[in-house]
């Protein structure tokens, strides 16, 4: 019974072991890595409202458990300014001294459901976030981000729960400022842009850090915040510890569900901008496993939520990264960091941390990717604008299940928009002509109609609208070729029934063609032939058309028998009759 884990370990370890003679070179790649996530990591935990010891500990974890399980090789799973706003946003109303045990578990919450959603084979589920909704969350993520630093800029404590509103009372309120505070906050900014044009780019933020704390200690500006002002920082590693059960609320389950959405949906941006060595593709299954396992290690080293962190892998790949034990290594020189400098963390200015965040959220706002969607037309514009709206002035998790209700909708109403049916006419040579349908059907004829476009939901809703009347006219046959079909829903299902009904009223019938086989062996079991008994269906074959000429074949025979078995009318000299019989004889002709 042991041999099946060992087995198991000794290929995880084949897989993810460091190449022959590069372990040094990834652990040199590791080291800006570390030293631009220390200023994210604690600033991130200013954004959950914790110690930004924390952020340090998720920092360090998170790379380290993300490296060794993710299949992105050189995915960065760190903190990310996104999951920490989520976090923050469900843990507004809890109370300062219950805030890390709530975090605890909701880090925790979010891994086990990032796991569950990995083994359940929900990676696909990613390509259903609309482009529109994704840049409108992450420029409303941004911007909020950026309101919401003022009042560390300033030194000010304004009220209210949104950003928007908190950023609007400091600003008609200048007064209240604290001059010292926004000496250090502007003069940190202009040092971070100013450092950004330069080889120093990589350690912009740790050069910051280290003049504010030196500028605040030599100048004795005992009105600027510390770091260590919002509670002690311990020194060395951290204390594992379990969650609390007795912590959970509503609000601590929507915030977990929220940090996962957004952390999946993250990782498989940051899986698709930086394919693996080799240009395998990346399991998205396993990444959303590799992101749970983080979060859960983070959890129980009472850290913040982490994901896939676009920033830090683009740091990473630029660092000489060529493997996953960069991140890896970045990871254990954060927790050297945590060893030796625990002390000094405790001198920064929370003024520093929030220019750090202020600048990082401004280069994070997508002004291409936004002219993108904005160019794009009008569902692209109202996704966009109404997801952004949403993550200003809701919490961020109702803004993610606007935005994953909003990127459903887009989709269904696409797929309707996109369904088109076109009427096919036989040429010589076993071709085909494509025309527009007809509004309405002439009786006594076979009428082929090809369709494009997803059957499922609004899609059929207008294939019931889209196809041609069948009025008054009798003995119309319509053959509908569905060719590449494998699956329907019960919608389609129902409006094939409804029409083939609508047809078999006046003696018509509804030819299905080109379908795969398991689905024209469920079309028995899923409508009653004895209530629709005007269908039949011929399953795809090899040769393309060959099932729908068949189909017509079949139509035109039964048309012909049904003309031949039908009651002979008295014919007069005009009328309607007298033009039915016409095409009834020119049916017999070309039989």
């Amino acid at each position: 019974m042991r041999v099946r884990p060992v087995r198991a370990a000794r290929a995880w370890w084949d897989r993810v072991r460091p190449a022959e003679g590069g372990f040094w070179q990834s652990a040199g790649a590791g080291v800006p890595g570390a030293v631009g996530g220390v200023p994210d990591g604690m600033a991130a935990a200013t954004l959950v409202g914790v110690n930004p010891i924390h952020g340090l500990y998720a920092t360090a974890v998170g790379r380290i458990a993300g490296g060794l399980t993710v299949d992105s090789q050189l995915m960065i799973v760190t903190t990310t300014s996104a999951a920490a706003l989520a976090a923050g946003s469900a843990l507004v109303d809890v109370a300062p001294e219950d805030r890390l045990t709530s975090l605890v578990l909701l880090t925790t919450l979010a891994g086990a459901l990032m796991v569950v959603a990995g083994f359940c084979g929900l990676g696909r589920l990613t390509g259903f976030v609309s482009h529109s909704v994704m840049t409108g969350f992450l420029t409303g993520v941004s911007v909020n981000i950026l309101l919401g630093q003022l009042d560390a800029l300033t030194g000010t404590r304004p009220e209210g729960s949104l950003a928007i509103v908190q950023a609007w009372q400091v600003l008609r309120s200048p007064g209240t400022w604290d001059v010292p505070t926004v000496v250090v906050g502007v003069g940190s900014v202009l040092l971070l842009v100013l450092l950004a044009r330069t080889r120093l780019a990589p350690f912009a933020a740790v050069v910051a850090l280290v003049v504010a704390s030196v500028g605040v200690w030599l100048l004795h500006a005992g009105s600027v915040e510390l770091v260590s002002d919002s509670g002690a920082i311990p020194v060395g590693l951290p204390v594992p510890a379990l969650p609390e059960l007795g912590t959970f609320t509503l609000d601590v389950a929507v915030g977990a569900f929220a940090v996962a959405a957004i952390v999946l949906v993250q990782g498989a941006g940051v899986a698709e901008s930086v394919p693996n060595p080799g240009g395998r593709r990346a399991s998205p299954d396993r990444n959303f496993i590799g992101q749970g396992v983080a979060n859960l290690a983070v959890g129980f080293m009472r850290g913040i939520p982490v994901g896939g962190s676009v920033g830090q892998t683009a740091v990473s790949t630029s660092a000489g990264a060529r493997d996953r034990w960069a991140g890896i290594m970045s990871g254990v020189w954060v927790l050297v960091v945590l060893v030796a400098l625990s002390g000094p963390v405790g001198a920064i200015p929370t003024a520093t941390l929030a220019a750090v965040l202020a600048v990082a959220s401004v280069g994070s706002i997508r002004l291409s990717a936004m002219a993108t969607a904005w160019h794009t037309g009008g569902q692209s514009q109202v996704a966009m604008a109404t997801t952004f709206l949403a993550t200003l002035l809701l919490p961020v998790a109702a803004a993610v299940g606007i935005g994953a209700a909003l990127s459903i909708l887009l989709q269904a109403n696409r797929e309707s928009q996109d369904l088109r049916i076109v009427r096919l006419v036989p040429l010589d040579g076993g071709h085909y002509r494509e025309e527009p349908v007809p509004r309405r059907l002439q009786a006594g004829t076979v009428t082929v109609l090809d369709v494009y476009g997803s059957l499922f939901y609004a899609g059929a809703r207008s294939l019931d609208a889209a196809l041609p009347e069948p009025g008054s006219a009798r003995d119309t046959v319509v053959v509908l070729r569905l060719r590449g079909r494998a699956s329907l829903g019960a919608t389609a299902f129902t409006v094939l029934a409804h029409y083939a009904d609508r047809l078999g009223e006046h003696g018509g019938r509804l030819y299905v063609s080109g379908v795969d086989a398991a689905l024209a062996a469920k079309f028995r079991t899923v409508i009653d032939v004895r209530l629709h008994e005007r269908i039949e269906v011929f399953p795809a074959r090899a040769v393309l058309g060959e099932s729908t000429a068949d189909a017509m074949r079949h139509a035109e025979a039964w048309l012909v028998r049904g003309v031949e078995t039908a009651p002979v009318p008295v014919v007069r000299p005009d009328g309607p009759v007298k033009r039915w019989w016409s095409r009834v004889r020119g049916a017999l002709r070309r039989g």
